[in-house]
């Protein structure tokens, strides 16, 4: 009884006050305190909707396993007095109208389309005023195939071209604060940091063992002056408001060195940490406005730190420790490397791989020269080709890349790096060589001997033979370099053209090699305008004088095979390996190949 009691006074008491307000109200209206409602003339309808089309983007692209998937068309319309209608078209056929709306002249819309089919699409989203004013936006996007590995080892990509998936596994990212797109990416889209804003992958994905490495393409700004850049590390419960724990794990990172901004790399061994500090070397002027290659590289028992293909930083440490690393940071230190301040990086980023792998310094460079990048390339001796066939073809002087001819392949090892080329039947390289063809020539090259087929061209630059188009042989301009059977051995042979014939440099038994002890073995030769000599190891086993190459009607090099120029004695497609090669543009000296030997 009590407390129904103070429940019916506590009732009545409610009463009063709201029958109070009641008669305030009234007597307020009655004495003029709250104006009537008067209606606001909106003005001239002028302006015509404005339409933005937030997702897809111009040029997206959408990777996934699915043959048909969803797609969530994001759009906003604001018109200046009422919006009367929205229409989303795809491909010409209209998915929607729109009519109702909570806000008539602002509209921030989803719409999902659930049968999207592999292939281009057009996207259109029309817009229309209750003055009957039209606009229309449109924009191209694909779905395509789903993403091949391109590398050995690839377990991550991330190309930011309009979305943050991860295309190997086709993971979508976790997306914290609002980050952006910019257009103009190192290739294609890029991602566009914001403050408070990154990104996170689980790492189930990541295959983390004893090797690791990471590539990707970054254009600094230095506001703010340290960030965070890719961070796997463990949780630090002692201070979850700025953790830091770096015992496991790693952390890259750039902070402010001076007007420059420096890059570096912590990891966690489990019992402690190694840091790898390049100090000015691993500098940036963040002042040029440039794509800047980074990427660095852990091992078993060493890390090391790569600024466009260069080593910055590097050395040993006891490996790292992946403990409680459950977590992957895109562009910020957050959550796990934020006690000291290396939060989010609003520089933008751009082609980001991960490897469960080792990469070596020629595959990073390799990577950087198929993404459009350049090498700081240090030519010696006059070199002007290098190829080092580290999973592609491309000359690293130039980044520009060989015509492949049938199938050759790669040989899965090689004298330097992971790769060399590996011959295959009826295939081979070309090259243009008009940047060869020059008053001196010098190759060398590394070569494993497989002497099956007997005979085979291994680099040859020659002239057209319009008379024997099927079998060609004019040996009057460019030179061949080859082999044949000589008893149980390969003998190694160089013939050079000098415009009225022909000379040949023949060492007869002391250019032969048992193909039966072969191993990698260096080859090399030089033509000067009065001599040219043939090595094999480094020593010379044919050299003679002559009146100097021709190159008229030159215009490829061969490599792999003597074809299509120099086929008339079955002098086809090598299936040896061949490693590091290097031309240069006069003609090396005999101890200048012997340093080029043992330098490799």
């Amino acid at each position: 009884m009590k407390i129904q009691k103070i429940k019916f006074i506590s009732d009545m008491k409610v009463f009063r006050i709201l029958m109070a307000g009641i008669l305030l109200f009234f007597l307020g209206c009655k004495d003029g305190y709250i104006d009537d409602i008067s209606r606001v003339d909106p003005g001239a309808d002028e302006d015509a909707p404005e339409v933005t089309i937030n997702y897809p983007l111009e040029g997206t692209e959408i990777q996934v396993y699915d043959e048909v998937t969803s797609i969530t068309i994001d759009f906003e319309v604001i018109d200046d007095i009422e919006i009367s209608s929205i229409q989303v078209s795809l491909d010409g056929t209209e998915l929607t109208t729109m009519t109702e709306f909570r806000d008539y002249r602002k509209v921030f819309e989803e719409y999902v389309y659930e049968s999207l089919t592999t292939g281009d699409h057009t996207l259109t989203v029309t817009a229309t005023d209750s003055d009957g004013k039209t606009t229309t936006e449109t924009v191209e996007f694909a779905k395509v195939p789903p993403y091949v590995k391109k590398y050995d080892g690839e377990v991550l990509y991330m190309p930011f071209e309009g979305d943050y998936f991860e295309l190997v596994s086709v993971t979508p990212s976790t997306v914290i604060g609002d980050p952006g797109f910019i257009d103009e990416g190192k290739v294609g889209r890029a991602y566009a940091g914001a403050a408070g804003s990154y990104l996170t992958l689980p790492t189930e994905s990541l295959d983390l063992e004893q090797e690791f490495t990471a590539v990707f393409w970054m254009k600094v700004n230095p506001d703010p002056n340290r960030a965070g850049i890719l961070v796997i590390g463990p949780p630090d419960p002692d201070n979850p408001d700025a953790q830091n724990l770096r015992t496991n794990g790693f952390r890259f990172f750039r902070e402010a060195a001076g007007t420059d901004q420096r890059f570096k790399l912590n990891v966690g061994n489990g019992g402690g940490e190694n840091w790898f500090d390049g100090n000015e070397a691993a500098d940036v002027d963040p002042t040029v406005d440039e794509w800047r290659h980074l990427a660095f590289t852990i091992s078993a028992d060493h890390a090391t730190v790569y600024i466009d293909g260069e080593v910055v930083s590097e050395g040993d440490f006891p490996g790292v420790d992946w403990s409680n690393t459950d977590i992957l940071s895109i562009m910020s230190g957050a959550p796990r490397f934020a006690g000291w301040n290396h939060l989010s990086d609003q520089s933008y980023m751009d082609e980001l791989r991960i490897f469960n792998r080792t990469l070596s310094q020629s595959e990073i460079q390799s990577i950087i020269m198929e993404e459009g990048g350049a090498i700081d390339y240090v030519p010696e001796f006059g070199e002007i080709f290098y190829m080092p066939f580290e999973g592609d073809y491309v000359d690293m002087a130039t980044g520009t890349a060989a015509t492949e001819v049938g199938d050759p392949g790669f040989a899965g090892e090689g004298l330097r790096g992971d790769n060399a080329y590996a011959g295959a039947t009826d295939s081979y390289l070309t090259f243009p060589s008009s940047t060869f063809e020059n008053d001196e020539f010098s190759a060398s090259f590394w070569y494993n001997l497989n002497a099956d087929p007997d005979r085979a061209g291994i680099l040859v630059i020659g002239p057209t033979d319009p008379e024997n188009p099927d079998a060609q042989n004019l040996r009057t301009s460019g030179f061949r370099f080859f082999r044949e059977a000589a008893g149980t051995n390969q003998r190694f042979k160089l013939n050079v053209g000098t415009g009225d014939g022909e000379q040949w440099f023949d060492g007869n038994t002391a250019a032969d090699v048992d193909p039966g002890a072969t191993g990698w073995v260096h080859m090399a030769f030089t033509i000067s305008q009065t001599e040219a000599t043939v090595y094999i190891d480094g020593e010379a086993v044919s050299t003679n004088t002559f009146d100097g190459i021709d190159w008229t009607d030159c215009d490829v090099m061969s490599i792999g095979s003597g074809a299509p120029r120099f086929t008339g004695w079955g002098h086809l497609a090598d299936l040896s390996y061949i490693d590091e090669l290097r031309i240069f543009d006069k003609a090396l000296t005999a101890e200048e190949v012997t340093a080029i030997k043992d330098a490799q």
